[in-house]
């Protein structure tokens, strides 16, 4: 506003005063459950029957000991499984199909590991209690309320969070188990989760409780048609694999935990190399996640690829083989896509082992330059120095040369990571090479051409590692707090111990809440992947609710599409208020953040709570993978998972997590980060942290503006203006040669008035005044004509006029709003004068997202 304190306020009192309304609380009626566990039951009179007493075979009174083996094939089964955990799992969720239901603690009845864990199979041991407090569920379909049974399925868990029992992290939000118990569980879309054979082990509290005797004619468990009989008191297993089921009551009874076929590990090591191809193309072409989405016609690759798996197999010879088995999985443009190369460790040390001394690293401009050469190298001796730029090797562009490389770290969703490969393997040889014709310019030289010889040296290659630094010996998550007040942490893993994880994750966010630190800066960029679900649960510290990340689908053989179940959708459960954490954050990636990793980063992306630094995205792998074995038992690698965001869109495989605040690639950062040994991301990262969020960032496009709408029933609705949303406030405006500055901060787009205006104590006053007042509204630099302006005129405790519009549409990055008033003479309003001059009401907008 040009005149009074708090000018917007003046306006509220009487435009706004009369529109207050009161209204009446009146308490909620609460509602009052009795559990399930204290249904009242039907009175039968005792060793009364309504059902067949179920055959009982080996009746001994009923189970004491149940003990199993554990026999696991899937490769991922034991991966940052800190604390291993048998129970007899209440199976309760399952008999109501209550995807969200949470294995209450205690009915949690713990069992032990007797043999290794780290070893398939492992064997298990859980005692029963005499009296167990599992949830009863009335499974009799006699549409009378008895009190019921209890059900349970011995499973395997891991215990990640809090103490021994497991909590709604460790149960992944609830339901029952699909995976490593002792039932068979359906992944077919049509019958998703359905119990279809395994092994139950039932408590009845009285000798009066049905329980089903077979699946039915619908072939599903607990429904209506299922056959019913009578449970003897205590104890019993049910054996769900006969017709009718077996019902067992021996002292000591064995029980498998079953793998599903789904993660069981697929072997085609048995077959020819070419049976095994085609077994392979099959899996790929069926279950692959993302054929559609990266245009893979599977028949080309058959055709480009089958004969060398045919000659390989004529040649009996394993080397061309893997060869050929290489070559193709590198054609899938796909960073989860890969093998176990091992065997063929010998040829990839022969084609990197030489190399001239240097590094390079490509400029945003698009030359490349050098940004690593050692003194005493073959490169420096040849007269080539820091900063020079390659122009030309062995008679090739250099920009061709890279381009026509095919890294050994192959394949890749994204071109920059590959395009950064490249630039890596560009400059490695044989060592049978002797020489490498380069044509170069040093910084402020001339063009010149060197012969460089090639030599055995692995210096250069290290150095443009993506994990270059790293040594294999951090811990998971590793802090500090700097000199400057932030935090900063590094997460090297989502694939580690995962108590060990927390355990440091926890402390991180205790030490940041109670020293008060302001900022944190979070770097994954040496991070390559590992537990989504870890990932995703360590987000939810930074946030106050349950979100929707989104879900994966997968391939569903029984209608021949992916299947994307709506309750298997990811979920942030966000831990103790204690533990989250407020202040700002900032990520830095790199390429080789990848799977987990970028998981963990899209989501600090939600509600903008994390701002992006970094050179390059992510590597942009975006699903989830298993594992399969061809012959000479090579492991082989794809991608099964089709993850999307929670609008169903792919949102991190092939583009990965985009910087928001990109870092360039120039030469003064390549020498002040490769010379100088400046972190210039985690500078960035520091400024970021000293500036609101989009400061310096140009945006792509304006706010829209609208003028056609009611400026006193905007402000009765509770509209805001940008002084109201600003954090500074001024005592005293309208000073002419003074500029007033605004800082807003939003988080995303969002509606915000935008007026201006002067008030007088008479109309003679008012007339005046606005003979000697000129206005201009500026966005971004250019003028709004006034008369696009919405204009209201009126009576509000004297004569007023206000010009405004109403903002939308915010573009991220930081917006410069001004409205420019002129006094070109000194003027009264009927309550102070005010000299002629110049003042300017400057509002800085800075959006997020």
């Amino acid at each position: 506003m040009m005149k009074k304190p708090t000018p917007l306020a003046l306006i509220l009192v009487t435009l706004v005063v009369g529109s207050i309304a009161c209204s009446q609380l009146t308490p909620r009626e609460t509602e009052t459950s009795t559990p399930t566990a204290q249904a009242t039951a039907t009175s039968k009179a005792p060793g009364e029957t309504q059902f067949p007493s179920a055959e009982i075979e080996n009746d001994e009174g009923g189970p004491v000991v149940i003990t199993g083996e554990v026999n696991y094939t899937n490769p991922f089964f034991t991966e940052g499984v800190a604390q291993p955990v048998v129970i007899l799992e209440d199976q309760g969720g399952f008999v109501v199909r209550d995807r969200n239901f949470l294995i209450p603690v205690e009915s949690q009845v713990l069992g032990q590991i007797t043999s290794d864990f780290y070893t398939s199979p492992f064997t298990y041991s859980i005692s029963l209690p005499q009296v167990p407090n599992g949830t009863l569920r009335d499974v009799d379909q006699d549409d009378e309320e008895d009190q019921g049974v209890m059900v349970y399925a011995p499973a395997y868990w891991t215990n990640t969070w809090g103490d021994p029992y497991l909590e709604r992290r460790d149960q992944s939000g609830g339901g029952w188990s699909s995976a490593y118990a002792s039932t068979k569980v359906s992944d077919d879309r049509d019958n998703y989760l359905e119990v279809y054979g395994g092994m139950y082990v039932v408590y009845a509290p009285d000798d009066q409780q049905g329980f089903p005797s077979g699946f039915g004619e619908d072939e599903k468990l607990f429904t209506e048609d299922d056959p019913i009989v009578q449970l003897p008191e205590g104890w019993t297993v049910v054996d769900l694999e006969t017709d009718p089921f077996t019902f067992d009551r021996s002292h000591e009874t064995e029980i498998p935990l079953l793998e599903p076929e789904s993660l069981a590990l697929a072997d085609f090591s048995e077959m020819s190399y070419s049976e095994a191809f085609d077994a392979m193309l099959e899996k790929l072409s069926t279950e692959y996640a993302f054929t559609e989405y990266k245009g893979i016609d599977w028949d080309e690759k058959a055709a480009e690829f089958r004969s060398r798996f045919e000659e390989t197999e004529q040649q009996n010879d394993p080397e061309a083989y893997m060869l050929a088995l290489r070559d193709f999985l590198w054609s899938i443009p796909d960073a989860h896509v890969g093998m176990d190369t091992s065997g063929l460790q010998g040829q990839f040390e022969a084609e990197t082992a030489g190399g001239v001394g240097m590094a390079v690293r490509q400029l945003d401009d698009g030359r490349v330059i050098v940004n690593y050469v050692p003194e005493g190298g073959p490169a420096e001796e040849a007269g080539i120095r820091f900063g020079a730029e390659i122009l030309e090797i062995d008679g090739k562009p250099m920009g061709e040369a890279i381009s026509e490389n095919v890294p050994w770290s192959s394949p890749f969703s994204n071109e920059e990571a590959k395009r950064l490969q490249q630039l890596r393997y560009v400059l490695r040889f044989t060592l049978d090479r002797e020489s490498v014709e380069v044509v170069y310019k040093n910084p402020g030289g001339a063009q010149k051409t060197a012969q460089i010889p090639v030599v055995e040296e692995r210096d250069s290659f290290s150095f443009s590692s993506f994990f270059a630094g790293v040594t294999g010996l951090e811990l998971p998550v590793e802090y500090e707090i700097l000199d400057n007040g932030y935090g900063y942490v590094a997460i090297y893993s989502f694939f580690d111990n995962d108590v060990l994880t927390i355990q440091l994750w926890e402390r991180l966010l205790q030490t940041l809440n109670s020293e008060g630190v302001p900022g944190l800066i979070i770097d994954l960029r040496h991070n390559g992947g590992g537990s989504g679900f870890l990932a995703d649960q360590m987000a939810a510290y930074f946030f106050d609710e349950e979100l929707e990340l989104g879900n994966t689908g997968y391939y569903d053989d029984s209608t021949g599409d992916f299947f994307f179940d709506t309750g298997d959708v990811s979920q942030f459960f966000p831990p103790r208020e204690e533990l989250r954490y407020d202040g700002r954050v900032v990520l830095l990636v790199g390429p080789a953040c990848a799977s987990a990793c970028e998981f963990f980063a899209y989501d600090m992306t939600l509600q903008d709570r994390a701002t992006v630094v970094g050179q390059y995205p992510t590597a942009g792998a975006g699903g989830s993978v298993e594992d399969f074995v061809m012959p000479e038992g090579i492991s082989v690698r794809m991608t099964i998972g089709r993850a999307v965001d929670s609008e169903g869109d792919i949102h991190v495989e092939g583009t990965g997590v985009v910087p928001y605040v990109r870092v360039p690639v120039t030469e003064e950062t390549i020498t002040a980060e490769f010379r100088d040994g400046a972190d210039t991301v985690l500078q960035a990262a520091f400024e970021t942290l000293d500036k609101p969020v989009g400061a310096g960032v140009v945006p792509e496009n304006p706010p829209t503006l609208t003028t056609d709408f009611d400026l006193v029933e905007a402000l009765q609705g509770g509209a805001e203006s940008l002084e109201d949303l600003a954090t500074e406030s001024y005592d005293e405006l309208s000073q002419a040669g003074e500029t007033y500055l605004y800082t807003v901060q939003i988080g995303r787009s969002r509606e915000i008035l935008w007026l201006n205006g002067w008030c007088a104590k008479d109309q003679a006053a008012f007339d005046d005044n606005w003979s000697k007042i000129q206005l201009e509204f500026a966005l971004n630099g250019e003028v709004i004509p006034l008369d696009q302006m919405g204009v209201l005129e009126g009576d509000f405790n004297g004569p007023c006029r206000f010009y405004f519009g109403m903002l939308d549409e915010w573009s991220a990055g930081e917006h410069v709003l001004t409205v420019e008033v002129i006094f070109t003479k000194a003027l009264d309003d009927g309550f102070a004068d005010y000299p002629a001059g110049t003042h300017v009401y400057e509002y800085h907008v800075f959006v997020a997202r």
